[in-house]
C-alpha cells in the first residue's frame, strides 16, 4: 500500500530554512571569534616580544662594562717605597678602574682615611686616574708596650710599616696614655721638641753631607726629664747612638738662655765636630756633653733655628 506524504504547510517550510539558515549563520560566526582570538593572542605575543628584546637591550647596554683607566701617583717623594706606594693603589681600589663620572669622588673616598696622605686630589681622564697628594714623611717613632706608631712633622701619627732605609728616630719618655688613632695630631709638648731637634738635625745634615748624615746615628731621644720634670740640674733631653753612646744636649732648642748652657749653635757645632774628627759617635766615649757652656768653641756651621 502506497504511503501518503504528509503535507507540510506553507509556514513550516519557511521556519525550517530560517532555523538552518540561523544555525550556519552562528557557526560561521563563532569561527570568525575563534580567528580573532587567535589572530588577538599572536599580536601579543609579538607586541610582549618586542618589549622584551628592547628590555634585553637596555639591560646589556646597561651592565657593559666600563673602560679602564691606569691609577697614576703624582709627586710621589723619593722616600716612599715600594711597599707604601703598593698600599696607597689598593687602598684606592687598584692600579685599573672603572673611568666613570663619580670614580674621582670614589677614588678620593677611598684614600681619606690613609694616615700617609693629605690634600689628596684626583683627576680622571679617558684612559688615566691621577692622584696627586701631600705625602707625610715619618720621621720619629713611639712605642707603647707592644704598639708602636710614626710621627711626622707635624706631630700626625702614622700607621707602623717597615721604614728601614729612612732615618727614624724612637722618642723614649713620652708621658701618653692610649696611643691616638692614625691621622690625629699627638699634641705632646716632649714629643715636640724631640720631633723639632730631629728637624733640626736633618736640615744641618742636608747643608754639610747629604751623603753621610749624623742623623743616621741617632738611635733615640730620652725626653723623660723634659722641662727638668725629675731633675732640673739634668740635661732635659738626651740623645743615644746605635752604639749606645749617650749624648747630652741639654734644654729643649732656644731654651739654653734660661739654663746657662752653651747655646744652640755652640751645641751643634761641638757634635758635627767631634762626628767629624771621628767619623762616628762612638769612637769608644760613654758619653759626648754638649750642654756645658765653653768660652772657646769651633763653629763648623752656620747658625739654625
Amino acid at each position: 500500500m502506497a504511503r501518503r506524504k504528509k503535507k507540510v504547510s506553507l509556514i513550516e517550510r519557511i521556519t525550517s530554512l530560517w532555523k538552518t539558515r540561523t544555525k550556519k549563520e552562528a557557526q560561521a560566526r563563532k569561527q570568525t571569534l575563534i580567528t580573532a582570538v587567535k589572530a588577538a593572542a599572536v599580536m601579543c605575543l609579538l607586541v610582549a616580544g618586542g618589549a622584551f628584546l628592547r628590555y634585553a637591550e637596555g639591560y646589556v647596554r646597561t651592565v657593559q662594562p666600563s673602560p679602564e683607566g691606569t691609577l697614576v701617583l703624582r709627586d710621589v717623594p723619593k722616600w716612599a717605597n715600594y711597599d707604601l706606594k703598593r698600599r696607597v693603589l689598593e687602598l684606592a681600589g687598584g692600579s685599573r678602574l672603572p673611568v666613570r663620572e663619580e670614580t674621582a669622588s670614589v677614588v678620593a673616598r677611598n684614600l681619606a682615611p690613609m694616615s700617609w696622605l693629605d690634600d689628596v686630589e684626583v683627576e680622571v681622564t679617558h684612559d688615566k686616574v691621577f692622584v696627586k697628594a701631600r705625602w707625610r714623611k715619618p720621621v720619629a717613632i713611639v712605642k707603647r708596650g707592644p704598639s708602636r706608631f710614626y710621627v711626622d712633622l707635624d706631630l700626625v701619627v702614622l700607621d707602623y710599616m717597615p721604614m728601614a732605609h729612612l732615618p727614624i728616630v724612637e722618642v723614649t719618655g713620652v708621658k701618653t696614655g692610649l696611643p691616638p688613632s692614625p691621622g690625629a695630631v699627638f699634641d705632646r709638648d716632649d714629643l715636640a721638641a724631640a720631633v723639632k731637634l730631629i728637624d733640626l738635625l736633618s736640615r744641618v745634615d742636608a747643608e754639610l753631607d747629604p751623603r753621610n748624615r749624623l742623623l743616621e746615628q741617632i738611635a733615640s731621644i730620652d725626653v723623660d726629664n723634659y722641662k727638668g720634670r725629675k731633675n732640673d740640674s739634668k740635661p732635659h733631653l738626651v740623645l743615644r747612638s746605635k752604639e749606645g753612646t749617650q749624648i747630652l744636649w741639654g734644654a729643649e732648642i732656644g731654651e739654653w738662655t734660661k739654663h746657662f748652657e752653651a747655646t744652640d749653635e755652640d751645641k751643634l757645632a761641638k757634635l758635627y765636630g767631634y762626628y767629624k774628627e771621628f767619623g762616628s759617635l762612638s769612637a769608644g766615649a760613654k758619653y759626648i756633653n754638649l750642654y756645658e757652656d765653653l768660652n772657646k768653641v769651633r763653629l763648623p756651621v752656620d747658625k739654625y733655628h
